[in-house]
């Protein structure tokens, strides 16, 4: 593992613990990472619930409640989409942050609109404050999911820290 992202986790896992909170992941282009970085860190059951991979359309629906008009208007990749993965998450776990992933890592599946590393970062924190970011990034597969990863990580510690 990159040893900043592992610098990263431990920053975030830290601010998590201090305060008692916990947090989640909805993944899709990630396929997972996030949780994986996350719990790369020893005494991370702490502040870590779980997560869910949710790759197809058909799964962000069923488990965390995305709603099909918003795949259909908006696509699985966009802003709305990264708001009902997290806010469906962050009420499937019960945890006080919830992060969602979802983009196009590539190599293949852009499109002019929505190029491939394209990604849309979801935060909900207590109180259903919530924020989603949008990021182009422009490496290949792998390292769209770990800039992916160090970006949702980063927006979490950066909510934690005020």
């Amino acid at each position: 593992m990159n040893e900043d992202l592992l610098a990263l986790s431990r920053e975030v896992g830290a601010a998590l613990a201090e305060r008692g909170h916990r947090v989640c992941a909805a993944e899709s282009c990630t396929g997972g990472l996030v949780l994986s970085t996350l719990t790369d860190c020893a005494g991370s059951s702490a502040y870590v619930q779980g997560g869910i991979v949710t790759y197809s359309n058909e799964a962000k629906a069923r488990f965390l409640g995305v709603r099909p008009a918003t795949l259909i208007e908006f696509g699985a990749v966009s802003p709305a989409t990264a708001r009902e993965m997290a806010l469906g998450a962050q009420a499937l776990f019960g945890v006080e942050y919830a992060l969602s992933v979802t983009g196009i890592a590539g190599p293949g599946g852009g499109t002019v609109a929505k190029p491939v590393g394209l990604t849309y970062i979801g935060l909900v924190g207590p109180g259903g404050d919530l924020r989603v970011v949008r990021r182009v990034w422009d490496g290949d597969r792998v390292e769209n999911k770990a800039a992916s990863v160090a970006a949702a990580l980063r927006l979490l510690l950066e909510k934690l820290q005020g």
